[in-house]
């Protein structure tokens, strides 16, 4: 059963070394969570899960000590998931972003494995998966990574989309509520359209959180970049 979770963005740019000089400027999102991780650690849990967005080279379950590393963002610097003899491919940069806040925080509550998840899997796909992640143990905890509309501002990676705001806005709110049936209406193409990465994943959250009755707060909520950052802890 879930029995916590964590919501996290997953820019590379949450790592100082790939910031560089704008590293500052995140200072409150890697706060938050690192808040956000702390109770999933006070949460005891048997197993945590890292779920986040991949592309399709990297899509799937990800086992334990699975390493990656920064070095397509221009920085010479290796993560790991938890301890274990991992596997030949490497994580999935949303997932090395998750491994490096878990790293940072001295991560030792529970085995750490990942999973990551296809933009296109479809709500009812990512829900059931969600389910199967929930049952993986007595106790179960995830840490969600996935960032929000990619259109806030002209200069944003998607330029300026008029519905981001209100779709950054439900989002947030299902999110600090943990509103599982808000998450799961999320809509996939317009999420698709709005280059929304954390849809999928927070849908697969929704699914692992059915029964479970955990309350959610809001730690964060910006877009810097003109990108969604929402920072959220369950428990």
């Amino acid at each position: 059963m879930l029995v916590a979770a964590a919501v996290c963005p997953c820019p590379p740019l949450l790592v100082p070394e790939v910031a560089s000089g704008a590293a500052s400027e995140l200072d409150a999102v890697r706060a938050a969570c690192a808040d956000a991780v702390a109770v999933l650690a006070a949460s005891r849990p048997d197993l945590l899960l890292v779920v986040g967005p991949a592309e399709q080279a990297h899509r799937g379950p990800h086992a334990s000590g699975t390493t990656g590393s920064f070095r397509g963002f221009g920085v010479e610097l290796g993560v790991r998931l938890g301890e274990g003899p991992g596997q030949e491919r490497a994580l999935a940069p949303s997932l090395a972003v998750g491994a490096w806040l878990l790293d940072r925080s001295r991560w030792s509550a529970a085995p750490v494995e990942g999973l990551g998840v296809g933009e296109p899997l479809d709500t009812e796909r990512c829900v059931a998966t969600g389910r199967e992640l929930a049952a993986r143990a007595e106790r179960v905890a995830l840490m969600v990574m996935g960032d929000g509309s990619a259109c806030r501002t002209l200069k944003a990676p998607g330029y300026l989309d008029e519905r981001a705001v209100d779709f950054d806005r439900r989002a947030a709110d299902a999110l600090g509520a943990a509103d599982l049936e808000g998450l799961r209406v999320l809509d996939e193409l317009q999420a698709r359209e709005l280059k929304v990465s954390g849809r999928a994943p927070w849908q697969v959250l929704a699914g692992a959180a059915e029964g479970a009755g955990l309350g959610g707060r809001l730690l964060h909520e910006d877009a810097p970049y003109g990108v969604g950052y929402f920072v959220a802890a369950w428990s």
